[in-house]
């Protein structure tokens, strides 16, 4: 086994696929032979098994699997022919995809300001910015809240701007599936739901993948075509341009073995966070626990001075205790989205939150005598940066 050099102890996985690996053991092996066997790799009986259990397990009526998260977030937007010419809104804060879905439909994507105690999306941002937009000649169309870290975001606020202005709404629950807001599950807190199964997400898969989640039978058939290069009644009877993004038989078949323990592991996720929230709260900002909602807690994310965030990774570094950022650029200061709109009033806690955030070591798996190692170096860390 390979040890830190400087403190002689075993590294600390960031997060820790190989554990559940050794939990899953023979069934994941199992399930990959079957696949094997019957030798339909794209578009196997796995696929739609998938399907149906994602579906049982959120509460959606429909469940269409597809190759990534990009994908899910694309597909939905393609769906609805939003195009050149519309605005829709983003929060400045999350990863790419969000807004990178929404440039290769030719729309334009307006970024929006997120709230400090949540990471989400803020309400009275969103609002600026669909006056902006409209009044600078862009056709207000969707709203793509993002459920950050596992949080799902403010929804019943977002559904009653949405319901004001006439927006679709399409949940970004890349890192959130499983989460709940209101007793209700996501997948079904919006006309339509994009979910990951990148190999980190909660619920990940051995390679991309992704899935969408919805009640609406037309925009579910829509989408299943649009997987399949827009297919009509069969596969060269293209009724619509579409993209090739369909979830390949094997990662379905790995995600059913997961999905089987995929409660256990919400809940062990959710112990860890409040074994850090409770020994971290007094030193640091911990994020929040709510009253309304229950987070997958896709990630561990901290807050500290941002003078000195830089030197607590190092000194974390030199204790075996990995971290990450994100994000360390709002998408509005990135090279590839700078030229698009930002809400008036500007993102100032996007901003902030990028110089400030740090997460922490976090999955199903983080036995209490290894957190109690990480808490230790953060509580000495913190402590010698002060």
């Amino acid at each position: 086994m390979n040890r830190h050099a400087s403190t002689g102890t075993p590294p600390i996985p960031f997060v820790d696929v190989a554990a559940q690996r050794r939990r899953l053991g023979s069934s994941i092996d199992e399930a990959i032979a079957r696949v094997t066997a019957h030798c339909q790799f794209i578009q196997g009986p796995e696929v739609f098994a998938f399907e149906r259990d994602l579906a049982q397990f959120c509460g959606a009526r429909h469940v269409v699997s597809c190759a990534s998260g990009t994908d899910a977030l694309l597909m939905v937007l393609m769906a609805r022919d939003i195009g050149p010419g519309d605005a829709v809104f983003c929060p400045a804060f999350t990863f790419c995809a969000t807004a990178e879905a929404v440039v290769l439909v030719g729309a334009t994507p307006v970024f929006v300001d997120v709230r400090e105690s949540t990471f989400n999306i803020d309400v009275d941002s969103l609002r600026r910015a669909i006056a902006s937009a409209e009044a600078s000649g862009l056709r207000a169309k969707a709203v793509i809240p993002v459920d950050l870290f596992g949080l799902p975001a403010d929804h019943d606020a977002i559904a009653a701007v949405a319901r004001e202005h006439g927006l679709f709404v399409l949940d970004d629950a890349a890192q959130a599936f499983g989460a709940t807001y209101h007793g209700r599950k996501v997948g079904t807190l919006a006309a339509a739901t994009a979910t990951s199964f990148f190999p980190a997400k909660p619920l990940g898969g051995y390679g991309d993948g992704g899935a969408i989640a919805t009640d609406d039978d037309e925009l579910a058939d829509v989408l299943r075509s649009l997987r399949a290069h827009g297919a009509g009644a069969d596969r060269y009877d293209n009724v619509r341009i579409g993209i090739n993004g369909r979830l390949d038989t094997l990662q379905a078949a790995v995600l059913i073995e997961k999905l089987r323990i995929f409660p256990q592991e919400i809940e062990a996720r959710g112990q860890a966070a409040e074994r850090y929230r409770a020994a971290l709260a007094d030193i640091v900002a911990v994020p929040v626990a709510t009253n309304d909602a229950t987070s997958v807690w896709a990630q561990f994310t901290l807050r500290v001075a941002s003078e000195t965030r830089d030197r607590l990774a190092a000194a974390l570094r030199a204790d075996g205790i990995p971290t990450a950022i994100y994000y360390p650029k709002p998408l509005n200061r990135q090279q590839a989205y700078c030229r698009f709109p930002v809400a008036p009033g500007g993102v100032g806690v996007s901003e902030r939150l990028s110089k400030e955030v740090i997460s922490l070591p976090m999955h199903a798996y983080l036995d209490a005598p290894t957190q109690d190692r990480v808490i230790a170096a953060v509580r000495r860390a913190v402590k010698s940066l002060l």
